[in-house]
């Protein structure tokens, strides 16, 4: 069976009919009758797939075609609930022997009889209604108006992001910020959703790198966590202590304190009310530096309040003109507006009349247009004619509404239903990749047919869906791969009113919302703070719930039979006196698939969780795990985030997992560490490891030599530097990444590791010879190196060095003395220094030098720290000199911050 397994359109019907089909096997062939009658229920649930899917791309259905669709729906939940129920009770007296085995040795008892024939009865009987139903109404599929749309994407999305039209704004912009007023001013965007404020926002943000000592870039939204919001803050601002159990006076205090003597620049993004901006505004001092505030807002009298009255400083955005929006159209689907056949002209003035100058509705648009099918004309046609309902060329939310919604239509159904799933985080969450294509994987979004590699086939989704710039901005790490995105908000409006229509997600933010919303709630986001469920709702439909806001009252997890999906942040929580959160019941989902727990200190977790057969990921920020983990044949994924981590024995027996951290040397025994060289599937592996006699290094090394499929290795040695005696010999043949973390210098070894890509290393002291062992890695892009003593004689970076190097970051405990010769590191464009200038005016000569011959680079960061202003002055000036001998000095960003 090919495609996804659960979809927002069909439910779980490719699911159901998989397990439909066990129950057709040639084992079951010998229970009179019921192969007989599951055959008759799967082809009825075939044909309703069939219909489904259908009705998946009308534009309007009536009201019965439309009921009798949820109604067919939600049956495949209820039938795969029964299904499941079902599986687990005939098999859970035996697990050695199989489902299949078992359920037919149960099956040969009357009673056991009689219960699977009652059930399967009780299934036909449902489906037999639903398809009379739909003959009764006499309920016709409509042939669906638009052309299904190529899956490939043609344009990239670093076409999606170049910017037209923002010239003019953004001069405008950085002409008001660069004024010679010393107070602090505040400049407000303001524009309703669509119309580019943040992405105008950002470009004056990064054009004006290097004139403001710091800066950052803080997204509010409708309802903001101010203290997750000043905390990012801070850590923009590079304050690395933590914050996250301070009371929200005390956060406001250490970023005026962080700010008051900096010349900083900081863009509020997004900002929905004016309480909200009372409070941050607090944050900021009035330092008579030059400062400067941008907010952007929806709301043009919340932009005139930020501006402390002054409407000179507001800056309202207007559309596209026609040219602009031509040269964003057509540049996204052909490159050029010459490319586009003389057929499609006529056409595209429509499509960019409906359109109205929006920047993000023309994006959205010609995302779904970017095809090369032969029938290009007949899909641009369809696109003009749904949105016939916009009169004239009047640009309203509406319009955009319609246009977003037309390409969520037109996507195919496996992205529908990832794309929905963005729902389940808050709005302005910084979403991780691997964790959300983890979660598509555990909700069933990717089919296990075929042997396929589900993980890459979850990327392949999230890839498509950022080509077609459903979720921006996206940050990307040096490898190509996309780190984390966000979700525009009018996409998110999108988002929660689809699945709100389709019983996809239940978002529960507040206490009028609960009422009328909880019929068969599938999919729950928990955003509740002190409020309580009425008790005559029941969680067993349930599958994924999400709790992000830590609130503590949240329904029994005895209630979520079936539950899937458990994710829940408490790391904000304050229990005072009333004890801990149980989450022992945990144990007893037997569907659970994906553990994530934060604030596991405030929680009380299950001792045993065995009987989690189907678990993939137990990811917590605990140190505490049960002790019969191993005993799960599903396990993928096992994060555990403080310090020390008591592993269990019997690792050797968890062959599935792929990743793993932390593996804690110090406090495992002899057997864990050779039963480590048994997880050959092994691909992500953080390690503590240091100096201790209980520690083999010889059985550490023979079992890191196993891990043939290991990509990325952290090591990390708290407390000692890392044994010199630890080698990864024979290499990982698809080791990419490494990052080791104090090592008394590089090791040799790390030569021959010809297909790594990325290096962050922090080591003691450097030899004459170690900067020539990393530079002569092929495959290196990406490299950190932190020194922790101060050099004895001058490092030399010479020509053909570090052939593929595109980032270079340096961290020393004073100023070093580097040199670039020419023809080094060719490709290199981002260089970062984080340098002290202790005592500077002793040493001159310790400034870099020949940053001239770094020929590709593109930006420039320094961060100086001293116990001096006046060495960090005469330092700042020093490097300022050396950067300006560059030849394309005048296109480099530059970003010197003095701390």
């Amino acid at each position: 069976m090919a495609g996804i397994m659960v979809s927002a359109s069909t439910g779980v019907m490719n699911s159901l009919l998989g397990k439909l089909g066990t129950l057709m096997g040639d084992e079951f062939a010998k229970l009179k009758n019921l192969r007989k009658e599951v055959k008759y229920i799967s082809d009825e649930l075939s044909s309703m797939k069939d219909a489904l899917e259908s009705l998946a791309y009308v534009d309007e259905l009536d009201k019965q075609t439309a009921g009798w669709r949820d109604a067919v729906r939600e049956m495949s939940y209820d039938i795969e609930d029964i299904i499941d129920d079902f599986m687990c009770k005939v098999g859970e007296k035996s697990k050695k022997s199989g489902f299949v085995h078992d359920t037919i040795q149960r099956l040969k008892t009357s009673r056991a009889r009689h219960q699977i024939a009652g059930q399967i009865e009780g299934i036909k009987k449902l489906v037999r209604e639903t398809s009379e139903r739909r003959e009764r109404y006499k309920l016709d599929v409509p042939r669906p108006g638009n052309v299904a749309v190529d899956q490939r994407v043609v344009a990239l999305y670093e076409n999606a992001a170049k910017l037209v039209g923002i010239e003019g704004p953004t001069n405008e912009l950085v002409g008001w910020l660069n004024g010679e007023e010393k107070q602090l001013k505040v400049i407000s965007i303001v524009g309703f959703g669509g119309l580019g404020k943040t992405t105008l926002a950002n470009r004056v943000y990064h054009k004006l790198d290097g004139e403001f000592q710091c800066g950052a870039f803080v997204p509010v939204s409708q309802k903001p966590n101010m203290s997750k919001l000043l905390h990012s803050l801070l850590t923009q601002l590079g304050c690395g202590q933590s914050f996250h159990d301070c009371e929200l006076n005390v956060l406001l205090d250490q970023v005026r304190e962080n700010l008051k003597n900096k010349r900083y620049l900081v863009i509020i993004d997004d900002l929905w009310d004016v309480s909200a901006w009372n409070i941050i505004k607090c944050a900021f001092p009035e330092n008579n530096l030059g400062s400067r505030l941008i907010v952007t807002t929806r709301i043009k009298t919340l932009g005139e309040a930020c501006c402390f009255g002054h409407h000179e400083h507001i800056l309202e955005m207007e559309p596209l003109s026609e040219e602009d929006s031509r040269k964003l159209f057509f540049g996204r689907i052909f490159g050029s507006e010459e490319a586009c056949s003389g057929q499609l002209r006529d056409v595209s003035v429509e499509i960019l009349k409906k359109c109205g100058g929006l920047p993000l509705a023309i994006i959205s648009i010609s995302s779904l247009l970017a095809s090369e099918s032969s029938n290009q004309k007949e899909r641009w046609k369809h696109a003009q004619n749904s949105l016939v309902s916009v009169s004239g060329t009047n640009l309203t939310l509406e319009s955009m509404r319609q246009i977003l919604n037309l390409s969520y239509k037109n996507l195919p159904h496996h992205l529908k239903t990832c794309f929905l799933y963005l729902g389940m985080f808050p709005e302005d969450s910084e979403i991780y990749r691997h964790e959300l294509v983890s979660l598509w994987v555990a909700e069933g979004f990717v089919s296990k047919a075929s042997g396929q590699n589900q993980k890459q086939t979850a990327i392949s989704y999230f890839n498509e869906l950022v080509n077609m710039s459903l979720m921006q901005p996206v940050q990307i790490d040096m490898h190509g791969s996309v780190i984390t995105c966000k979700v525009h908000d009018m996409l998110l409006d999108l988002i929660l009113y689809k699945s709100a229509e389709e019983n996809f997600i239940t978002v529960l933010d507040n206490p009028e919302a609960i009422i009328g919303q909880l019929q068969k709630p599938r999919r729950m986001l928990f955003n509740l703070d002190g409020a309580t469920l009425p008790r005559d709702v029941s969680m067993s439909q349930v599958r994924s719930f999400a709790n992000w806001r830590g609130s503590t009252n949240i329904p029994s997890l005895a209630e979520f039979k079936y539950l899937r999906v458990f994710i829940a942040d408490f790391s904000s929580t304050y229990l005072d006196d009333k004890g801990k959160i149980d989450l022992s019941g945990l144990c007893k989902l037997y569907q659970l698939r994906h553990i994530q727990i934060e604030g596991c200190d405030n929680c009380q977790l299950p001792t045993q969780i065995r009987g989690l057969q189907k678990l993939e990921t137990f990811d917590i920020d605990g140190s505490y795990i049960p002790m019969d983990i191993f005993h799960l044949p599903c396990l993928l994924s096992v994060h555990l985030f403080q310090l020390p981590c008591l592993l269990p024995e019997g690792i050797g027996k968890m062959t599935s997992l792929q990743r793993l951290r932390w593996f804690d040397t110090l406090h495992t025994s002899i057997d864990s560490i050779k039963g480590l060289g048994e997880l050959t599937n092994l691909r992500v592996l953080y390690l503590r490891t240091g100096f201790s006699e209980a520690v083999d290094m010889d059985v550490l090394n023979s079992s890191l030599g196993k891990l043939c499929n290991l990509y990325s290795l952290n090591i990390f040695s708290p407390d000692s530097w890392i044994p010199e005696a630890l080698t990864l010999s024979p290499p990982p043949p698809n080791l990419i990444s490494l990052s080791m973390m104090r090592i008394s210098r590089v090791p040799n070894w790390i030569g021959v590791l010809h297909n790594l890509q990325s290096l962050h290393i922090a080591v003691d002291k450097v030899e004459k010879d170690d900067v020539g062992i990393l530079a002569e890695l092929p495959a290196l892009i990406d490299l950190e190196l932190t020194f922790n003593r101060a050099l004895e004689e001058r490092i030399v970076i010479y020509g053909t060095s570090f052939a593929s190097l595109k980032r270079f970051v340096v961290y020393w405990i004073i100023m070093p003395h580097l040199t670039f010769r020419a023809g080094a590191m060719p490709k290199l464009q981002r260089l970062s220094l984080h340098l002290n200038a202790r005592g500077w005016k002793q040493d001159e000569s310790a400034t870099p030098t020949g940053i001239e011959h770094l020929l590709a680079l593109e930006r420039i960061s320094v961060g100086i720290g001293s116990d001096t202003e006046s060495e960090q002055r005469s330092a700042e000036s020093a490097i300022r000199s050396a950067i300006i001998m560059h030849p394309r000095h005048a296109h480099i960003k530059i970003d010197i911050q003095c701390y």
